[in-house]
């Protein structure tokens, strides 16, 4: 791809967040997207399939970026628990700078249809991924209880972390979701150590 394709995907990936929180995913229109990202309508169909397929990029793309930061990190921390607080402190801080972003992964999610959850699923796979290799180099390090659910704890710690950001948005963003890193941290690592 040239840079002036790449260009143009990454700034109808960008319309599209905006849209997808004003509107929400079902109210939006490509016309609107493509008006947003300053394109003709027909541009978006060089990139994308529908407005389906835009969203599955979308989330494909940026949480791909939040997956990439999270790695670089953990391979930076000097243990699973600071790996796990750089992970948490990534999660909340990205999301809080992007709240169109944090809409769109946090309440559009939830109202699409299983398909599209299943495709978007995917895409978050890699983080869930992540966060379990954080946990075994836990156990292994003695960071972590020896006889800790791995499976289940990941899904927990990103649970939790998904409901923090959905109580942020849905409070009005009242409070900075930044504030919230060491109190979850020290959540989980309470629940994680021997």
């Amino acid at each position: 791809m040239t840079s002036k394709k790449i260009n143009k995907y990454d700034l109808i990936l960008d319309a599209a967040v905006k849209v997808f929180a004003d509107t929400g995913y079902y109210g939006s229109q490509v016309s609107r997207i493509a008006r947003e990202a300053g394109v003709a309508d027909g541009t978006i169909y060089l990139y994308f399939k529908n407005k389906e397929d835009i969203l599955i990029s979308l989330f494909r793309e940026r949480l791909g970026e939040l997956v990439g930061k999270f790695r670089e990190s953990v391979e930076e921390s000097a243990n699973a628990g600071e790996a796990l607080r750089k992970i948490c402190e990534i999660h909340y801080t990205e999301l809080e700078r992007n709240p169109e972003l944090a809409y769109v992964t946090q309440i559009e999610l939830r109202q699409s249809s299983l398909e599209l959850r299943k495709a978007i699923g995917q895409a978050v796979k890699p983080y869930i991924v992540l966060i379990e290799s954080v946990l075994v180099q836990g156990i292994e390090e003695g960071t972590f209880r020896g006889d800790l659910d791995v499976k289940l704890s990941r899904l927990l710690i990103f649970g939790a972390m998904d409901e923090v950001v959905t109580s942020w948005l849905i409070s009005g963003r009242k409070y900075s979701l930044a504030a919230q890193i060491e109190g979850t941290v020290a959540f989980f690592l309470r629940a994680l150590r021997p």
